[in-house]
Formats: structure tokens, C-alpha cells, sequence
């Protein structure tokens, strides 16, 4: 099993897995992409304000579970989920939810960083608009800049292209484009993959400042990643089929020291995956 310093592990609290309310839940969630069966029966309660990152290996169906929290695998052709997320005591798959109502509470951050090929302030500001903001442009663009820990290196070239700035720097600008439709949970499909070392500190630090105010879902294939700024894991693992499911969920000191399934260990100490 991998040794991890205590420096490494975010928090030690008391394990809270079964208390409190969830910022969002998921219960007996199935997804299916045609006739494959692609991640069966996942039961999960992800805890406001705290970061939960999502591990297992190479298709075991981490982003699928990730993306169903916003209701992003229906954009896929063929898609279909059977079961419930819950998200304020309402099924977001309620046939009368409207998707884009879920992703504007329900942000998402992807693996390479996407801006628009538009001005750093019309990237922030763009949300905003098509959901018709009523309050300070510029302010809320300063607002989620600082948040993003980006507004000191751009407040002076708000309207250059984007496209100028390094990668690390596009990534924090997904970030402030996503905290400027005010969401409630931000989820990050390895954010940092794509980045240098330098860069990928940067958005950790970034993930532990935003937990004050944002739950973040996080999946990662990087275990350090992991261990340095989570709350709590979620091991995912696939069987025979290719069908992913949850193996085991905890606290991520518990899920890295003391795991209660073999698996669990064999995968965080390498010896598969």
C-alpha cells in the first residue's frame, strides 16, 4: 500500500459518511450506452462543501458517474440511466427538469481546458448573459476571477483573446466561467491531467479554497492527487463485463490506510490498475 505522510491527507476528522445531508445524491444509478451496461447500481451521498474524488482504473466508468450528476451522458447518442440523483430532494431525472437548469446549478470543469475564443472577460462573463444577469458585469467578472485565483494576472488584459494565456491559466478561467452561474457543486474531470507540475499545484490549491463555498467532485487518476486534497474517495472498479460499480466509499485517509476491501488496496499500493 502506498505510504502517505500525514501531510499529505487533507483532514482527520471524524468519519461523517453517514451523516448530515448530501449536497447530492445518487441512489441505485444505472447507465447504459446502447446495450452496454456501462455503470451499474451506484448508491453515493456526496457531502456539501467537502471534496470527493473519484478513483479506479481506465474505464471503470469514473467520468460516466461524473457526468450523470449533471445529466451529461444524455448528450451522448444512445445514452440512457435508470435510478436517481437527488439534488435538493429532486430527482434531476425527472422527465419535468429541465437539463440546463441542472448544469447552471451543477458546473463542470473538464480534462482539457476549453475557453472560448473570446476576450478572458467575455469567457467569464459569457454565462452570465445567456441567463440573463441583472447585477454588476464587471463586478461579478472580478468576483469570479479572484475566486479562480486569476484576477491578479489579468486584471490588466481583461480583453485579450483567451487563447494567450498558458494552460494552466485557461483551466483557472474555466473555473471562474463555471463559479459565474453562482452553482452549487462544481465537478472536475481531471482538471489537472493536462498541466505541469506547477500548474497542477496550483488548481489543488485552488480545490481547497473553493470547498468553502462550492462541493467539488473530482475524478482523478493521479492517487497523490487524490490523497492531498479529498475529503472522501470513491473506488470504482469494473467486472467481467466492462460494467463499472462502486467498490468501496470512505474517508480518504480511511480509503488510503486502512481500506475494508482487498481491492481497494491492491489498486491504491499498484498492483493493478
Amino acid at each position: 500500500m502506498i505510504q502517505l505522510s500525514e501531510r499529505y491527507f487533507k483532514n482527520a476528522d471524524i468519519d461523517e459518511t453517514k451523516n448530515g445531508e448530501p449536497a447530492i445524491e445518487m441512489r441505485n444509478f444505472n447507465v447504459f450506452y446502447g446495450q452496454f451496461h456501462a455503470v451499474k447500481d451506484v448508491s453515493l451521498r456526496f457531502k456539501k462543501n467537502k471534496i470527493t474524488a473519484i478513483i479506479g482504473p481506465s474505464g471503470c466508468g469514473k467520468s460516466t458517474v461524473l457526468r450523470a450528476l449533471n445529466r451529461m451522458n444524455e448528450l451522448f447518442p444512445g445514452a440512457r440511466s435508470e435510478g436517481e440523483v437527488l439534488f435538493h430532494d429532486q430527482n434531476i431525472y425527472d422527465p419535468q427538469v429541465d437539463p440546463v437548469l441542472v448544469r447552471r446549478r451543477i458546473g463542470m470543469v473538464f480534462q482539457k481546458p476549453n475557453p472560448f475564443p473570446k476576450s478572458i472577460y467575455e469567457n467569464v462573463a459569457w454565462g452570465a448573459r445567456i441567463n440573463a444577469y441583472k447585477g454588476n458585469m464587471d463586478e461579478l467578472v472580478e468576483r469570479s476571477l479572484a475566486q479562480a485565483a486569476l484576477w491578479d494576472e489579468v486584471k490588466d488584459k481583461l480583453f485579450d483573446n483567451a487563447l494567450t494565456l498558458s494552460g494552466g491559466q485557461q483551466q483557472r478561467l474555466c473555473i471562474a466561467r463555471a463559479i459565474a452561474v453562482e452553482p452549487e457543486i462544481i465537478l472536475m474531470d481531471e482538471p489537472a491531467s493536462a498541466l505541469d507540475p506547477i500548474a497542477t499545484f496550483k488548481i489543488e490549491d485552488l480545490m481547497k479554497e473553493l470547498s468553502e463555498n462550492y462541493t467539488i467532485i473530482i475524478v482523478t487518476h493521479n492517487m497523490q492527487q487524490a490523497a492531498r486534497t479529498s475529503d472522501y474517495t470513491a473506488f470504482f472498479m469494473m467486472d467481467e463485463n466492462r460494467t463499472g460499480h462502486l467498490v468501496e466509499y470512505g474517508m480518504t485517509r480511511q480509503i488510503y490506510t486502512t481500506p475494508r476491501d482487498r481491492r481497494t488496496e491492491d489498486y491504491i499500493s499498484g498492483r493493478f490498475g
